[in-house]
C-alpha cells in the first residue's frame, strides 16, 4: 500500500493541473449573465499560459491567446437586445459554458448602505419598504437579473470579484439591491428589454474608498494603509469591488451613499466629481450615464441652524456640473431617525424617470422645482424656479421651511405662499430681505412639489 501512495499523489496532481488546464469564463459571466445591448462586449477568463480559446455568442466567434499570466480577453461585436437565453462558449483544451445569457441593458448600482439596503423585510436590518413580503412574494420578472459583488476591501486593485447571477423570482428577489430592483423594474415595464443589475455596493463606506488611485492623487489628508478586514479607507473598496467590473459594458451607473459621508462637505465637492471623472475614465465607456441619490433628512426634525447635511446635499449638487449626470431628491421621503429605513421604491421609481427621460428618451417629467433665482420685492423675496411644470404644490398644507435673511445674515423662519410658478417668501422679523433658504436643515419639514409629484431639492440663494 505505501508503495502506491507516491502513484496516487502524482496522478492527484496531474488531475488538478488538467482542472486547472481548463479555460475558465470570469465570474461575471456565468449562467443568467446579462451582457449590454449595442456596445462592444468585452468577455474575458483565464486558461494555460499561451493556450489559444475561442470564445462563441449570438452567431460570433472570437479568439484569443492567454498570455503569460494565463489572462484572456476578446470583444464581442455590438448586438441588439435579446430576451431568448444563449449559450456563453469558450473552447481551448476543454470546453466551459455559460447558460441562458441575455442581451439588454446593464446598470452599475454602487455606494454604501442605501444602495446596499436589500428588498427583504426579514432581514436582519430595517424595512425597506412597508409591504416587502407582498413584494417578494410577486417578483416574478425573469429579465431582471441581478450579480451580487461580495463586499471586501483590498490594499492592491483586485483581476476578479466573488459573485453570482441571480434571475429575479420568489426565491431570490429579497437580496436584490432594493433601489436597484425597483429601478429595473419601473424599466423593464416600459422597454421590455432583459436589465441586468450589478450591486457592488458596502455599508459604512466612505466616498474616498471607492476612489481610484487616479482620483485620489493628489488629495491630502487621507489613510493610506488598507488591509483586509481593515475599516475601508480611501482607494481600498474600489480595489476590491470596482477595478474587477472595469471592462464589463454597462449603460450607466446609479450611486446611493451612506451615512459614513457626513464629514467635509467642502472636500466632498471636490472628491464626488473626481470619483465619477476617474471611474468614467477607467472604464472607457465615455461619459455614460451616472445618476445619484441626494441624501434625505437625517437626525431629528427641528435640529440646531449648523446643518452640516444640508451641506453635504449642495456638495453632492455641484458635480451635475459633469455632463450626464443627475440626482434623484430624497429629501421628503424616509424616516429622519433612520437614515437607513427609506422608502426605497420611490427612490427606484425616481431614478427610473431619469432614466426614461435622460437615456431612453422617454417624454416624462423626471425632476421635481429647481431653484433658479430670486427677485426681492420690499419686504418680500420671490424664488423662481426651472422644472415647475404645471405648477407648485404644497400637498394642501402650508409650505414649510423656508426663511429669510437680511444684511445681518440671521436667518428668520419665514410664511411663503405659491403663486403660479413662483414662490413668495416674507418674515415680520426681516424689513429688508436679502437671502433665502428652504429646507436648509439637517431633516426639514420639506413639503414643496411641482403637479408632477416630484420634490423641490433644498435650496439657498446665498453663499455665506
Amino acid at each position: 500500500m505505501r508503495s502506491i501512495l507516491p502513484l496516487l499523489v502524482l496522478l492527484a496532481a496531474f488531475a488538478a493541473a488538467a482542472a486547472r488546464a481548463d479555460p475558465e469564463l470570469d465570474a461575471l459571466f456565468q449562467d443568467h449573465a446579462v451582457l449590454q445591448r449595442d456596445k462592444p462586449v468585452p468577455v474575458w477568463g483565464r486558461a494555460s499560459p499561451g493556450e489559444h480559446v475561442s470564445v462563441a455568442f449570438g452567431g460570433q466567434t472570437v479568439g484569443a491567446t492567454a498570455d503569460a499570466d494565463g489572462r484572456w480577453i476578446v470583444v464581442l461585436s455590438a448586438m441588439p437586445a435579446n430576451s431568448a437565453g444563449t449559450e456563453l462558449t469558450v473552447a481551448g483544451k476543454r470546453s466551459v459554458a455559460a447558460r441562458d445569457v441575455l442581451v439588454g441593458e446593464v446598470w452599475l448600482c454602487s455606494g454604501g448602505s442605501g444602495m446596499e439596503l436589500e428588498v427583504d423585510a426579514s432581514r436582519p436590518s430595517p424595512p425597506r419598504t412597508g409591504d416587502a413580503a407582498a413584494e417578494v412574494a410577486a417578483a416574478r420578472y425573469p429579465l431582471i437579473r441581478q450579480f451580487k459583488v461580495a463586499p471586501q476591501s483590498s490594499a492592491r486593485p483586485l483581476d476578479a470579484v466573488r459573485g453570482d447571477w441571480a434571475v429575479c423570482a420568489p426565491e431570490t428577489a429579497g437580496r436584490f439591491t432594493a433601489v436597484g430592483y425597483f429601478f429595473a423594474r419601473d424599466l423593464v415595464a416600459r422597454l421590455d428589454v432583459p436589465f441586468g443589475i450589478i450591486d457592488s455596493a458596502r455599508a459604512g463606506t466612505p466616498l474616498e474608498s471607492w476612489m481610484s488611485p487616479m482620483a485620489l492623487a493628489g488629495l491630502q489628508g487621507l489613510p493610506k494603509a488598507p488591509g483586509e478586514g481593515d475599516p475601508p479607507v480611501a482607494g481600498s473598496v474600489f480595489n476590491a469591488m470596482i477595478q474587477p467590473l472595469l471592462q464589463y459594458a454597462i449603460r450607466g451607473a446609479l450611486w446611493y451613499p451612506g451615512e459614513r459621508d457626513g464629514g467635509s462637505a467642502a472636500d466632498y465637492a471636490v472628491r464626488f466629481p473626481e470619483m465619477i471623472t476617474a471611474w468614467r475614465a477607467h472604464f472607457g465607456q465615455g461619459d455614460f450615464p451616472f445618476f445619484w441619490v441626494q441624501l434625505g433628512g437625517v437626525g431629528p426634525r427641528g435640529e440646531s441652524a449648523a446643518a452640516p447635511w444640508a451641506y453635504l446635499r449642495e456638495a453632492q449638487s455641484r458635480a451635475l456640473a459633469l455632463p450626464s449626470t443627475r440626482q434623484a431628491v430624497a429629501i421628503d421621503i424616509g424616516d429622519a431617525g433612520n437614515a437607513r429605513a427609506v422608502n426605497t421604491r420611490e427612490v427606484g421609481r425616481r431614478l427610473a424617470l431619469i432614466a426614461k427621460a435622460e437615456v431612453y428618451s422617454i417624454p416624462v417629467d423626471y425632476s421635481g422645482p429647481v431653484y433658479r433665482e430670486i427677485a426681492v420685492e420690499g419686504p418680500s423675496i420671490r424664488v423662481l424656479f426651472s422644472f415647475a411644470g404645471d405648477g407648485l404644490t404644497a400637498s394642501g398644507k402650508p409650505l414649510q421651511s423656508f426663511e429669510v435673511a437680511g444684511a445681518d445674515r440671521v436667518f428668520h423662519p419665514a410664511g411663503a405662499v405659491i403663486q403660479g410658478d413662483s414662490v413668495v417668501v416674507r418674515s415680520a422679523a426681516v424689513a429688508q430681505p436679502v437671502a433665502v433658504r428652504y429646507a436648509w436643515r439637517d431633516a426639514p419639514e420639506a413639503n414643496l412639489y411641482n403637479g408632477a409629484g416630484l420634490p423641490a431639492a433644498p435650496f439657498r440663494s446665498d453663499d455665506w
